[in-house]
């Protein structure tokens, strides 16, 4: 099967050829961490997880590098730990720790590699790390010193803002770019800034301080992936101008025709049809909502719209997203197939189409003699034990033992023998009274506790 993407900087779905078929290499903004994140947060980590385990189905678990970095470093980070009166290093660490959690809790994997910006900094055992990195950018006239900062001057790029296509004076009002008099183009970023004794600062030959954003993740997926790699990923809301700033560091620094041969973007998520904000009282953390929904859930619902579209976050979309993954598990219990279906594989492979995917599911589920449902729920992540386990904890106390239970399924299936189908019913009714549901398949009647 060929796999299609598309690609923001081309704007066009291309097929993806590997620079390295050995070696296929991915990179996507993580988080920065200084508080828990948020349910839009929880869409990427989804679609490139996805796109993760695709890539090793394709390719190879041991042929696949999916980076995605931790920012901990920060002036949010700085401002959050003296506003809770911590240390910044006791705020990374817990926010991280939570952080995760929750991506375990949501059925992702781990990234093969998931550096912290602080390694990255100064770092002799790095290839490439953010001080060598800036110096290279001063030796070859992209970035200058003024004032104790280093800044990059976008005008030495003449191409600079290809992958948002946007025009100078709407990237200059879209950036948000810091008014200062010692920069010679208002479109100038920041590289490296000064550091006061009270925040954290790194040694360098422009003095003590520490990196601004953006140089971050070129560092790193440089040091981790090479000066050029397969693919790098992000919510749409990086394209500009962290992507764009990325680009213009990484190729600018190694005379490279590109930093990532793939641009890959999410869509924007909004909460019952309006966009998330604290203002409006809809905006929540994927550890809030994991309160109230298990993370396979929550999964299914992420991928129900194709991920380069706008998603719409609502309740019933959970609803639906439950009901379908019960009757998936339903379906699937005793299947031994460890392989995902074909046609679900076939969907992916057209642009990580989710929502045909899902609808091949489906049609699994209703197909007779199926066999590969389990292994493709097994392949994007879904655990029927993890669901089990929320709907367990959330049931209400057994009014009858277990021990009863298996007596009364017995004296049921005794009077459907014996067609005494209003006993049958009767029984089947008591039970559910009592909050216990039974299912009836081919392999017998198991019981669950309903909500």
């Amino acid at each position: 099967m060929t796999l299609k993407l598309y690609d923001t900087l081309t704007r066009a779905k291309r097929d993806f050829v590997p620079l390295d078929d050995k070696r296929v290499r991915m990179y996507v903004c993580g988080p920065t961490v200084y508080d828990f994140a948020h349910i839009g947060n929880a869409r990427p980590l989804i679609v490139f997880d996805v796109l993760f385990r695709l890539l090793r189905h394709l390719h190879g678990d041991s042929h696949v590098t999916y980076v995605r970095n931790i920012t901990d470093v920060d002036d949010k980070i700085n401002a959050r730990a003296a506003e809770r009166g911590i240390s910044i290093r006791e705020l990374t660490e817990t926010t991280y720790n939570n952080f995760k959690e929750d991506v375990a809790a949501l059925g992702c994997l781990p990234p093969s590699v998931e550096p912290r910006a602080t390694e990255y900094i100064s770092n002799a055992s790095a290839s490439t790390d953010m001080v060598r990195l800036i110096g290279k950018l001063i030796a070859n006239g992209n970035a200058y010193l003024a004032e104790g900062h280093v800044l990059f001057h976008v005008p030495s790029m003449p191409d600079y803002g290809k992958l948002s296509n946007r025009p100078l004076d709407e990237m200059v009002a879209g950036a948000r770019v810091e008014v200062a008099p010692y920069k010679r183009d208002p479109q100038d970023f920041v590289l490296w800034k000064p550091s006061p004794p009270e925040l954290p600062g790194w040694e360098s030959p422009w003095g003590r301080g520490r990196p601004g954003w953006h140089i971050e993740c070129s560092a790193m997926s440089a040091a981790l992936l090479g000066e050029t790699f397969d693919i790098h990923g992000g919510g749409i809301d990086l394209v500009f101008p962290h992507h764009e700033n990325e680009i213009a560091q990484s190729r600018s620094a190694f005379h490279t025709h590109g930093m990532a041969n793939y641009w890959m973007h999410n869509g924007f998520l909004q909460v019952e049809g309006e966009k998330m904000s604290k203002s409006l009282g809809n905006f929540f953390t994927i550890r809030e909502v994991l309160a109230d929904w298990p993370g396979d859930v929550i999964r299914v619902a992420m991928l129900a719209s194709h991920y380069r579209q706008p998603i719409n976050w609502t309740v019933k979309g959970l609803e639906e997203a439950e009901k379908a993954l019960t009757s998936w598990f339903d379906a699937a219990a005793g299947e031994a197939d460890p392989r995902p279906a074909p046609s679900v594989v076939e969907a992916l492979t057209d642009d990580l189409n989710t929502p045909k995917a899902i609808a091949e599911m489906h049609a699994l589920r209703n197909r007779a003699g199926h066999k590969s449902l389990a292994g493709t729920l097994a392949f994007f992540g879904f655990r029927a034990d993890a669901v089990n386990a929320w709907k367990a904890a959330r049931a209400p106390a057994l009014k009858i033992s277990e021990s009863e239970i298996l007596k009364q399924i017995d004296a049921r299936l005794a009077a459907k023998a014996a067609r005494n189908f209003a006993e049958s019913d009767r029984i089947r009714d008591e039970l559910a009274a009592l909050g216990v549901v039974l299912k009836d398949s081919k392999e017998g009647t198991t019981w669950e506790i309903g909500r």
